[in-house]
């Protein structure tokens, strides 16, 4: 499933400059973090920081291994990425502009797949008023083997037997 956008008040850009004005100790906001701001949030999908440096690169734009390791999180303390970590590592997905959702990942493939649930979100609310908590943000990731590793692992059964 692939998730629409959900209208927003600000762009990425101007959320994440108010954020670093915002900081105890403000702070600018470059034309390096300009640039992977702008590549992240272009389109939608899960990356590794490693991920993002080679496609930065590739795409022609300076910034430093540093700078993108800096700003990933300070992306994910603004509200504006989510980190998941995984087995494997850490990836990271839009946490602004998307409708709240959660994961499956293959443990076979690494396929993740993105879902919304309206009854896991009820239970959240219900969980988080019966304990007086004011919840900001969850994060579920279901590990397992999706549906294309199963039927290959069932045909390779089958013709082992």
């Amino acid at each position: 499933m692939s998730l629409a956008s959900v209208p927003v008040s600000q762009t990425p850009e101007s959320k994440f400059r108010e954020y670093l004005a915002s900081r105890p100790k403000p702070q600018r906001f470059t034309e390096q973090q300009r640039e992977m701001v702008e590549y992240v949030f272009a389109k939608h999908s899960h990356f590794e920081a490693e991920q993002l440096i080679d496609e930065l690169k590739k795409a022609g734009k300076k910034v430093s291994r540093a700078t993108i390791y800096r700003t990933l999180l300070k992306l994910v303390d603004a509200g504006l990425l989510r980190r998941i970590e995984l087995p494997t590592g850490t990836v990271y997905d839009h946490d602004y502009g998307y409708p709240a959702h959660d994961h499956l990942v293959c443990e076979q493939c690494g396929t993740m797949i993105e879902f919304q649930s309206e009854q896991i979100e009820a239970v959240l609310r219900d969980v988080t008023a019966a304990h007086q908590f004011r919840g900001t943000a969850h994060t579920l990731v279901i590990r397992g083997t999706c549906a294309a590793c199963n039927a290959a692992r069932s045909v390779k059964r089958r013709m082992v037997m």
